[in-house]
């Protein structure tokens, strides 16, 4: 016989029995399964409640009274129509931010526009328009006011369109008619208080300006009164000013400037003719041009001339003392004389001439230098004179603006055009919008699932049990042997039957067991669970039945001498049985009794004793053990239950281990972890686990083919020896 170390695989794990990982991948279904398997525990919850929330949405829809609604469509433009050439109070990239559009979307349903409804159409004084919201109409006035505003914001829908310009204003009430008339009285109501509302901007915005303008007119005429006075004070006369496009007065001549240019001039002039008066004065009488232009120098010279003529004429036929020659010769003196009298005033004139010319060319340097003086001390001041007129500059010119802009404003606020257009205007609606029995159907199943999935998954919560067999390795740190689903016939019958979903269950445990030790199935085991009907005894009764169908001599001790059960599971008396043989009975094979299984004896456990701990305390249960396994191949004891009994804990020393049986949603996985830390604490060698009352609707655990290899009947086969 190969030892334990022999079966070893390289991790030291023993072959064939399933690793903690072989466990987490078989019994741990994929988690799409695992949320079916949930629902189909819970589904006769899931399916009430999504029954009852149908029903009720069903109800509700045939008691809620048909409500009509009416649409009217607008359009919202960017920008104003432009009926003038005149830009009014918004910026033309005013509308071009999504603010603009939320803004109007928002305005559609305040407060005010539904204040001018009502009060356009006297609804708070309609009984009709209360009876078509479900309210009566209150007593008092102002409250039936408020409460039909408080009404229309309730009912009114705005709905943009998307990527358009469009938005749809609906009202919802139990009458068409007054659903339409309420929904076109609306949009005109908007229409209108925006129109209103850009007057009164446009309004105040003139209160305003007309203010500025106050102040900047008094602020333009102290600046200009300030430019004068000074100019005055300073003696600064300005020429002929003159402003650019913008309004700036642009930089003129002073009186001053002028004067000094035209002294200038003069003086020039002067300094010209002192100039030629003193090329004349160094020039001779006879070769200046005065004597050359002079009537009487000319007419003395010619007269001379012919005067030296006639003498010479006669100095040719007589003598000088001749008369006549003598008269022509004295006559010639008397013209020279005069020639050079009139020579010597010509000379003097030069003279004259020069010195005038000298005396009004330094007259006029005096005064040139006067107004230099004059117009240095201007242009110091003028300085301060261009701070004035700069100043005055600008308040004209921001007055100017702010005048033409309140020119402007009062045209575009007189022109009134609206950027809101009505497209199409509301009809009387035909059919009633709600209730809607497909939505509210539709709904209905959605809130029954949503209540639905939070049932289940409060139910779980709720539920400590084990829920799935991938919980066995994880919560309990044990093996899992098999899983047992729910008997759909009397038990013993499915046990007898080889083809039955029970019996191949078993027959899957007896087939893990045999992996548990180097020699196959242990030759004496236990079944024990946390708290009575697990199934404890009926796992004995069905694996002593398993292991007798394959020829082997089994013996089935029923060991819970405090509530047996085995008797009345195979049939037989409880006379006389365990408790006889741990009291002092030598004689068991006489109490052995036969069963109607194959290859199968039990021993009862006989009348119950005064205290059944006592005699399991003993040796006398270990020598019986010993002399039944040279009797019987396997012995299988069904124990008493864990938890507040020492019973189990002092059948384990006896035994080469224990089976522990686990309900399916049964018991808290904390009491049975503390059952298994009882038996470890004893130091028992627990096999495994085997979960029983698995409901077989659950394929996803192996019964009828869910994994492809699970139970059922399809193998119709006899399972032989292994």
């Amino acid at each position: 016989m190969n030892s334990i170390s022999d079966l070893n695989q390289p991790n030291g794990h023993p072959v064939g029995i399933p690793t903690e990982e072989d466990e987490r991948r078989s019994f741990v279904p994929p988690m799409l399964l695992r949320y079916w398997q949930l629902a189909m525990r819970h589904r006769w919850v899931a399916l009430g409640i999504v029954s009852t929330c149908i029903v009720i949405g069903l109800t509700i829809t045939l008691l809620m009274a048909p409500r009509y609604t009416a649409k009217a469509q607008l359009e919202i433009s960017r920008e104003q129509k432009r009926i003038t050439n005149v830009q009014g109070l918004e910026s033309s990239q005013a509308g071009q931010d999504n603010e603009f559009y939320a803004t109007q979307y928002a305005l559609l349903k305040v407060r005010p526009v539904a204040e001018k409804v009502a009060r356009e159409l006297r609804l708070g004084r309609s009984s009709a328009f209360f009876e078509a919201h479900g309210y009566r109409m209150g007593d008092n006035p102002a409250d039936a006011d408020r409460m039909a505003v408080g009404l229309l914001l309730k009912n009114i829908e705005i709905t943009p369109l998307r990527t358009s310009r469009l938005v749809d204003v609906s009202y919802t009430s139990r009458s068409p008619q007054l659903s339409a008339r309420i929904a076109n009285a609306w949009v005109q109501a908007f229409i209108a208080s925006n129109i209103d509302r850009q007057i009164a901007s446009t309004a105040d915005a003139r209160r305003i300006l007309e203010k500025r303008i106050g102040t900047l007119r008094e602020r333009l005429e102290q600046s200009e009164r300030q430019a004068v006075t000074f100019a005055t004070m300073n003696n600064i006369v300005t020429l002929d000013p003159t402003r650019d496009e913008r309004g700036r007065t642009q930089p003129s001549r002073t009186l001053a400037a002028v004067n000094l240019e035209q002294l200038n001039a003069a003086l020039a002039r002067a300094i010209d003719a002192r100039v030629e008066a003193e090329s004349r004065l160094h020039s001779t009488g006879e070769l200046g041009a005065e004597a050359i232009s002079n009537i009487t120098l000319t007419n003395l010279r010619r007269d001379r001339a012919e005067a030296a003529a006639e003498y010479a004429r006669l100095m040719v036929q007589f003598e000088p003392d001749y008369p006549t020659a003598r008269g022509v010769a004295e006559k010639i003196k008397t013209l020279d004389a005069a020639i050079g009298r009139e020579n010597a005033r010509i000379s003097g004139s030069r003279e004259q001439e020069y010195r005038e010319a000298v005396a009004r060319e330094n007259e006029l340097r005096e005064q040139v230098a006067d107004l230099k003086r004059q117009l240095d001390t201007q242009q110091r001041a003028s300085i301060q004179y261009s701070v004035y007129l700069r100043e005055a500059d600008t308040n004209r010119q921001l007055y100017d603006a702010l005048l033409q802009r309140y020119k402007e404003i009062g045209v575009a606020g007189m022109i009134g055009a609206s950027n809101i257009a009505i497209v199409e205007s509301a009809q009387i609606p035909t059919s009633p919008s709600a209730p809607s029995l497909t939505i509210n159907l539709a709904l209905a199943i959605l809130l029954g699932g949503v209540l639905a999935a939070l049932a289940i998954f409060g139910l779980e919560q709720i539920d400590e049990g084990v829920r799935e067999p991938g919980q066995v390795q994880s919560d309990l740190k044990a093996p899992l042997l098999g899983t047992i689903p729910t008997a759909e016939d009397k038990f013993e019958a499915e046990l007898h039957d080889v083809k039955s979903l029970v019996y191949e269950a078993y027959f899957s445990v007896r087939s893990n067991l045999s992996f548990t030790t180097a020699r196959g199935v242990p030759r004496t085991l236990m079944v024990t669970s946390s708290r009575p009907r697990e199934g404890k005894s009926s796992t004995s009764l069905a694996l002593a039945v398993v292991l007798g169908r394959t020829n082997r001599r089994v013996l089935l001790v029923d060991g819970d001498m405090r509530s047996p059960s085995v008797h009345g599971l195979v049939g037989c008396e409880n006379i006389a049985g365990l408790s006889n043989l741990l009291s002092g009975h030598d004689e068991w094979q006489s109490l052995v009794q036969e069963t109607g299984f194959k290859n199968v004896t039990a021993l009862t456990s006989g009348p119950i004793p005064p205290s059944a701990a006592e005699l399991l305390s003993g040796d006398r249960l270990a020598a019986l053990l010993a002399e039944w396994s040279m009797a019987y191949d396997h012995v299988i004891i069904d124990s008493p239950p864990v938890l507040g009994l020492t019973d189990a804990p002092l059948l384990s020393r006896a035994v080469e281990g224990a089976i522990f049986v686990v309900e399916f949603h049964g018991i808290a996985v904390r009491a049975v972890r503390a059952s298994l830390d009882r038996l470890r604490m004893a130091h028992a060698h627990v096999f495994g686990v085997v979960l029983t009352k698995v409901a077989q609707h659950r394929s996803g655990y192996g019964f009828g083919g869910g994994y492809g290899y699970g139970y059922g009947r399809h193998y119709g086969e006899v399972p032989v020896e292994v």
